[in-house]
């Protein structure tokens, strides 16, 4: 097991949970000049133009962090040891001159391989809060409409009487690499939606009631009817696109045979080592868990993944 953290992990942030309760946090915040704002609109996020992509902090003078209401900031914590706030802000509030002329809203996932580790980290947990938020306007309870509270981390009920509280959703997802008794092969699955002759892993989302084995167990033999047996925890991944929980495994098949059950994949085959040194299939991006996985299987015990 490799102990390096996946793309989006690693404590980056000292989120100090302990000053979202602290009523005064914005004015705190707006007071230190030192505090640092992350801008997101949507999906999308400021960061620098060029070849060399970095977060594009803004201050608290800036006129969209100034002219930002309280329900717009969330406070993050602490990032490279200065007070970091999200704000968020609406089209409408965007112009050609309010966005700083070497820096420009941009989606994250194609950004990540690009960015240094902790500012992916740091763009990965403002994006799922942001979405979060945006996607719980109202109480599911009563329909009322939500404030946020604890520092943009809990939308809570307005009406009088309910108060119902909503916090940040998390979708828990398994990622398995399957091999043969023998570990000379790996199952690889491709989804009709992918570039050509890509292949990965077997992933699929949690059920109720359902622990992370028995969701393995299930998952492959939805997808491509091959059974297995021992089942290893290996790693996790956050993955705000847009709330997912990336929990890999590796597991061991008892049955070899491939059907494809569900229509989840296009195909899945066997895979030999041999096959993926010489190219064959083409494999996920290196910052996913799913590419983790796999090189950790070529690797071998005790041995780095070749993509890190």
């Amino acid at each position: 097991m490799t102990t390096r953290p996946t793309l989006f992990a690693g404590p980056f942030v000292e989120r100090r949970a302990e000053l979202r309760d602290d009523p005064e946090w914005i004015s705190a915040a707006r007071n230190d000049t030192a505090t640092r704002y992350l801008l997101t609109s949507g999906a999308a996020q400021l960061v620098t133009g060029g070849p060399s992509v970095e977060i594009a902090f803004l201050n608290g003078s800036h006129v969209l962090v100034a002219g930002a209401g309280d329900d717009d900031l969330t406070l993050l914590g602490w990032y490279r040891g200065e007070r970091c706030v999200l704000v968020e802000v609406n089209e409408a509030a965007l112009t050609h001159t309010a966005i700083p002329v070497d820096s420009e809203l941009r989606e994250l996932r194609p950004l990540a391989p690009l960015l240094p580790p902790d500012s992916a980290s740091l763009l990965a947990y403002a994006r799922a809060l942001a979405l979060w938020k945006g996607r719980h306007r109202h109480c599911g309870v009563c329909g009322a409409p939500n404030r946020p509270a604890r520092a943009g981390h809990v939308m809570r009920c307005t009406r009088a009487g309910c108060g119902t509280e909503a916090f940040p959703r998390l979708d828990p997802a398994i990622i398995v690499l399957v091999t043969d008794a023998d570990g000379e092969r790996a199952l690889l699955g491709r989804q009709a939606s992918w570039s050509k002759d890509r292949y990965s892993t077997i992933a699929g989302f949690v059920e109720p009631g359902e622990s992370l084995e028995d969701a393995v167990v299930r998952e492959v033999e939805e997808e491509t009817g091959v059974q297995v047996g021992e089942v290893e925890y290996v790693a996790s991944q956050p993955w705000p696109f847009p709330s997912s929980l990336m929990l890999g495994f590796r597991a061991v098949a008892r049955t070899s045979a491939i059907t494809l059950r569900d229509g989840e994949l296009e195909d899945a085959r066997w895979f030999t080592r041999a096959d993926i040194a010489a190219g064959h299939p083409a494999l996920p991006p290196p910052g996913a868990i799913s590419a983790r996985l796999i090189d950790a299987w070529l690797g071998g015990a005790g041995e780095p993944p070749r993509r890190w």
